[in-house]
């Protein structure tokens, strides 16, 4: 059987650490040299360059978060000319005011090569038909998985996101083997193939690629089913690179391996900073080894996720799926809650539709979380009432709070062309 991994991906694990550590020099020299940000944060810390010797002693480096980059908005964080800048993108500003990031020509030939990479990791060949519903302009997901599948040697169907009824055409008459898309819009796909009488199962489409946005194995399963398709995660942030940071292997199918030639992963307790071995669950940071225009050191994503031994690539070590972001935890009465255990409750009980709110609000000085979930077409009232106590009953008993649970009529809520928003907060 013919091996398609990338020189990089046959490294041996004791190669690709003496790459990372002469790429992790190269990049302190680099950010400390031309970012007066880093300039000022190594010194705080009281460290230099070169006092990373290893790569343990990249803990002696102080974090970089979302607010230093907001900080510098726009271009304080730059560390090459105006001229060499090929492309601007922006964070989606999902979480705040969207951060400016910039690429020269060769972070776009990068991005390209691991976007490419992710997608053959996936199961993608030279001469697939991709059909991109990513978002195209600012966001970094439109154009990061176009490059990448062309650089592949894919036919890309450049749809964007939005217009649902028009995607579920293009992907019938087209007949794309690879869809590229958040988790979230695939389900709003899937309903409007049913909705339009058409077979989602009966479609060409054979791999899915989904990222932006956490998701649930409950979720993989929906789709897998409803679709009958390989449906597997990849990973990425505009402030790190865009998508292709870290893929899924449709081989194995167990979590995100790193690219971790041009990504150097840690994991750090979320509150301390501490550095936690491997295996520990925690929040995931990334250095960036080969970026040239804003190089990122030890970037705080607030993705909450492990490290793991890599599988399918022997010598890149994989994330375990994001269960959430830190700052998307409710604290409810002391108890902490992420979407995704709400998820996972919603898409095991009968009688629902995978689509679910997460409503916020304030009952005298205590918080009170209501779930909005739509009932499944066809659904009786009885049957609508048994689904909201067993959802009621399963998030006390496996989450740990009570919450109110409303069962909705099909095509309520709000359906996404992108990242969907899971909580509403009321209390303000």
């Amino acid at each position: 059987m013919t091996d398609l991994r990338d020189a990089a991906e046959r490294l041996s694990r004791p190669e690709l650490e003496a790459l990372q550590l002469e790429r992790l020099r190269a990049t302190l020299r680099h950010a400390y040299e031309n970012v007066p940000f880093y300039r000022r944060s190594f010194a705080a810390a009281g460290v230099r360059p070169d006092d990373c010797r290893t790569l343990a002693d990249l803990a002696r480096f102080p974090f970089t978060d979302k607010e230093d980059l907001r900080e510098n908005y726009p271009y304080g964080m730059f560390a090459v000319p105006e001229s060499r800048v090929a492309r601007i993108h922006a964070s989606s500003g999902t979480t705040g005011q969207p951060t400016v990031v910039g690429y020269t020509a060769h972070d776009l030939d990068v991005w390209a090569d691991v976007v490419a990479r992710s997608i053959r990791a996936a199961g993608g060949r030279p001469g697939d038909r991709v059909h991109v519903a990513y978002g195209y302009g600012l966001f970094t997901g439109g154009l990061g998985a176009h490059y990448g599948a062309e650089r592949l040697g894919c036919t890309v169907i450049p749809a964007s996101g939005g217009m649902t009824g028009r995607q579920v055409r293009l992907i019938q008459d087209l007949r794309p083997r690879i869809v590229m898309v958040t988790p979230s819009y695939m389900l709003t796909l899937l309903d409007e193939f049913e909705r339009q009488g058409v077979d989602p199962r009966s479609t060409s489409l054979e791999v899915g690629i989904f990222g932006a946005e956490p998701w649930t194995e409950e979720m993989r399963r929906e789709i897998e089913e409803r679709f009958a398709i390989a449906a597997v995660d990849i990973y990425g942030l505009s402030e790190v690179m865009g998508p292709g940071v870290a893929q899924e292997c449709v081989e194995t199918q167990d979590g995100l391996h790193v690219w971790e030639d041009h990504f150097l992963p840690e994991v750090v307790d979320p509150s301390t900073g501490e550095v936690l071995p491997d295996g520990a669950p925690g929040e995931v940071v990334f250095t960036t080894l080969t970026k040239e225009a804003v190089p990122v050191v030890r970037y705080r994503t607030r993705d909450l996720t492990r490290l793991l031994p890599g599988t399918a690539r022997p010598a890149f070590r994989r994330m375990a799926r994001v269960t959430g972001r830190s700052d998307d935890m409710i604290v409810l009465r002391g108890v902490n809650v992420f979407p995704t255990q709400i998820e996972e409750v919603v898409l095991r009980t009968p009688r629902l539709a995978p689509h679910f709110q997460l409503r916020l609000t304030r009952e005298g000085r205590l918080d009170a979380l209501t779930v909005l979930t739509e009932a499944r077409p066809g659904s009786t009232r009885e049957e609508r009432t048994a689904a909201a106590r067993a959802v009621a009953a399963a998030v006390k008993d496996g989450v740990g709070v009570s919450v109110t649970v409303e069962v909705v009529d099909p095509d309520t809520l709000e359906r996404s062309t992108g990242k969907v928003q899971r909580i509403v907060d009321l209390r303000r």
